[in-house]
Parts: structure tokens; sequence; C-alpha cells
């Protein structure tokens, strides 16, 4: 296939509003797709090439000064090719390489193809396809159940392994995908309850557990090996060598556990979500990384035995009897006192919260389950930033109060919510002065927009309704707790579910 036919469909997709509509136009284009081009061709329309990240940025497309060709010639396999070239181009010499490599193909790219070139290198895609569109639309183009098509992307964690499957063997190779240790899932998320007796209300008999503000791992152990996976997939194993030493000494053969690492201070407390990742990040010879302690919450597989539709309960117990002291304290009731007394004791050790777990829940990886419900003394939610406005007095020169967006499933954009400069420390004014002015887009008289990949959680009191913003609610009493680098745009909470707050 030629890679103007992937960018024709994207600048379609881009300009249509609903999302059917742009489900229609993916399952058109994808549905051509031969064997062989299944996989490169989603990563590209995700902008997740499969050959990871590249290496190239701004810096070297904005280098790019080529002519548009006026005829396509450009293959999807011929920019898979260069990608995996450009991948591999590193050492001495490789800026100027990579600049040959990629002026010789943006030579022959016409100008739809070069935008969508760009966007694929920059990670800024902008069609308001996000990954859950493509799967509906790969479901479509193949004839198989979404639920089948989401369940293998959940287990191999690659859209585009999981789309091959659906478009070349159908519903029952999906079935046959299994989990496989070594190989990371997508984690399921919580939602949120504005108390326990809310949450008990909403589950019945639930596990009530500490909600500690770590990094969230998942860790595969096979044997004496082990792997380490962030939240989005990203092997850290390496910076983790005590949370490794942790999974080889439990009494298993093999397992796959999704927990979080916190860093601990010297007094035994538990450190902010900022400093556990500071400390991760530092290389100074202190042996900070023997106070990062693994805590785990749930157990997808044990001993050749995959358990994540097993009921909470049970993954709970097996869990208990493997864990032992690295386990989250947790406790079982459907009575919301009781529930109430472990969040306060969370509370007391210096934690979030807790969340609050249905015992007859299965682990619904990838999703924002019903099952799982967070709670915390005030509601936090993912939020992306948007934009900035220039501070006026004491933060003249920094861009300081913050627009805000939640997601929109329906047309994969990012709605409005609101705006915040509270939380926000000198030292945090001053990064996102500097990050912002390199991500800008466009520029006001009093602000900044820029690209759609920050993510930033903040504290809210609860939302109400709102004629200001497009999406017809605003958040109240919006502070910043901290940015997430270990969260991606898809990941930040939808329209629907701050409505739901209301």
């Amino acid at each position: 296939m030629l890679l103007a036919e992937l960018a024709a469909t994207s600048t379609a997709v881009a300009a249509a509003g609903a999302r059917n509509d742009k489900t229609a136009l993916l399952a058109q284009v994808i549905g051509r797709l031969a064997s062989d081009e299944i996989e490169p061709a989603i990563g590209f329309l995700i902008a997740t090439p499969r050959q990871g990240r590249i290496g190239v940025g701004w810096a070297t497309v904005a280098r790019l000064d080529v002519t548009p060709a006026l005829e396509p010639s450009i293959t999807v396999l011929e920019l898979d090719r260069l990608l995996s070239e450009l991948a591999t181009t590193t050492g001495e010499g490789s800026s100027l390489a990579r600049d040959r490599l990629l002026g010789n193909v943006m030579a022959r790219a016409t100008e739809t193809e070069t935008s969508l070139i760009r966007q694929i290198l920059t990670g800024e895609l902008r069609t308001g396809a996000l990954a859950g569109v493509v799967t509906a639309a790969v479901a479509r183009a193949a004839g198989v159940k979404i639920a089948s098509l989401r369940r293998a992307v959940m287990l191999t964690g690659n859209l585009g392994l999981a789309s091959h499957l659906a478009l070349t063997e159908g519903e029952e190779a999906l079935g046959s995908v299994v989990l496989e240790v070594g190989r990371p899932i997508e984690p399921m998320l919580a939602s949120t309850s504005a108390g326990v007796d809310e949450a008990i209300e909403k589950l019945g008999p639930a596990s009530v557990e500490w909600k500690l503000d770590g990094i969230r791992i998942q860790v595969h152990r096979s044997g004496q090996q082990v792997r380490i996976f962030t939240r989005n997939l990203k092997d850290i194993t390496d910076r983790l060598p005590t949370v490794a030493d942790v999974a080889r000494s439990l009494p298993v053969t093999s397992v796959v556990l999704d927990g979080e690492v916190i860093g601990l201070a010297e007094d035994g407390s538990p450190k902010a979500f900022q400093d556990t990742m500071s400390d991760l990040g530092v290389d100074d010879g202190i042996d900070l990384e023997a106070r990062m302690v693994p805590f785990f919450f749930d157990l997808l597989h044990l001993d050749g035995r995959t358990t994540i539709d097993l009921p909470h309960r049970e993954r709970s117990r097996l869990l208990e009897r493997i864990a032992g002291r690295h386990r989250i304290p947790a406790v079982e009731t459907d009575d919301p006192t009781v529930a109430a007394s472990h969040a306060r004791a969370a509370l007391a050790a210096g934690h979030e919260g807790v969340v609050v777990k249905a015992v007859e829940g299965r682990y619904e990886a990838g999703r924002r389950g019903a099952s799982w419900r967070k709670v915390k003394p005030v509601i936090t939610v993912d939020l992306l930033v948007l934009g900035a406005e220039w501070g006026h007095g004491r933060r003249q020169g920094t861009l300081s109060n913050l627009h805000l967006g939640a997601r929109d499933p329906e047309t994969g954009r990012f709605v409005m919510v609101g705006k915040t400069f509270k939380g926000l420390t000198d030292q945090l004014l001053a990064w996102q002065t500097e990050r912002f002015l390199e991500l800008a887009e466009r520029r006001t008289a009093t602000a900044v927009f820029i690209r759609e990949e920050l993510v930033v959680e903040i504290a809210i009191d609860g939302v109400q309704r709102s004629t200001r913003y497009p999406g017809g609610v605003a958040l109240r009493f919006a502070r910043v707790k901290g940015y997430r680098p270990d969260r991606t745009p898809e990941t930040v909470e939808s329209i629907e579910h701050l409505r739901s707050l209301l």
C-alpha cells in the first residue's frame, strides 16, 4: 500500500467529528492492508512506530527543507524500513546520517505524506483517533468481536500484533492469545468514589487496600529471570535491582505481580511520588535504591496458571500466601465502618487513601474498571495540559495558569474543563515555563498553547456545572499535585467521568 492512502485517511479522520465516522474511515483503509503491512501501518495510525523511540525529534525534522513531490511513490513498508534504519543509526556521525536517510525519503513525499511522516516521528498525530478508535476500526475490518480484540491487545501489550492476528487469522486466533511471563500486559485502572461508604454501597463485599503514591510496576519472574515494567510497559529492570531480588525470593517458579514501588525516607515514612521518581533517576553513589520497596496488590499469573479471570478474592488469597510482608495491607469487608477505619490507618501511615475492590471482580486489564474504586481525602484526576497563561506580579515572566483538558472518547480530542495556578512551586514554575516553550504550538499575547503530551495530576473538591467550558463541567478548587511522566494522554480522565462527579 502506498503511504499516501494512510496519509489521506489520516487527514479525513482528523476532519471527521463523530467517533463512528472516524472508525468507518479507518476500517476501510485497514481492511486493504497486506499481511506484512498491518503492524507498521497500525503503528503509524497511532503515531507509535513498532520500532519504539526512533531518536528523531523536532530538531532533526526542523532541519529538513525539501520541496514536496507531486506524485506519491513511498510505500508503507518503505517507511517502516526507514524507521528501522533510523533507530539503529547511532554513534559518531549519526546525526548527519539520519538527516541523509530522512531527506532522501522526504524528497519523494507529497505534502500530505510529509505531514504524516513528521507527525509520526514527533509523536503528534492529531486525528482524534486514539488507540481505542483504531481498535474499533480493526475489529470492524476483521469482522471480530471488539471484546476479543481488546483482550488480545491487553495480553500482548501490542495493538499492532493483535491487529495482525485479527485481520489474518480471525476470532479463533485472538482466543488463543495467552498471558506470557516476560511480556507485559496493560494494567487495570481504578474509577473514583468520593468515600469508602459510597464505594462499599456500589461494590458490596470488597477488599479495602492501602493506596500508595508510588510508581506502578508489573513484575514478571520465570525461574531466576526477572523483568520489571512500568504502567506504560517500559522495562526498568536494571533500575530496580532490589525489587528484582524481592521477586526472586518469593516461593514460586513463575509469577506476574501488579504493584507499586515507593521510596522510603530514613525514618521509614513514604516519600511523595515526585521524590520517588527523582530517586529512581539519581545516580550519585548514594544507595537510594535500597530504600525503594515494592508492595504488591494483585496476582496475574502463578506457576504456569494465568489468574486474571479468577475472582479478586481468590487472587488475593494466592497473593497473600506468596508475597508476605510485600503484600499491600488489605481488609475484606462489606462494613463501611471497618472500611473507613482501614482508610484512616492508610492516611495515618502517610499514604494517599485506599482502593476498594469487589471481591468477585476480575482483572480488567487496560481498562478503568468499575470493580476498583479509589478513595482519597480529596479527588485526584489525571488531566492533559493544553496550555498556560503568563503570570502576574511575583509570577511575572513565568507560565503559570494552566489550561486543563479531559478526554472526549467520542471524538478522541481533549475538552477544556478548567484552569489552575495553585500548587505550583517556584521550581515547578521555572520547569514548566521552559518545557512549555519547547512544546509551544501556538501563542497569543497572554498564553502559550502546547502539544498534547503532558499529563498532570490535579486535586479537586469536585466538579460543578458550567456553561463556560465546552464539556459542561468545571473543576472545583483545582490544585496541582504534580506532573505524571509515567502516564500518557490516553490515560487521562474522560469527560464522562468528570460529569459523573456532578
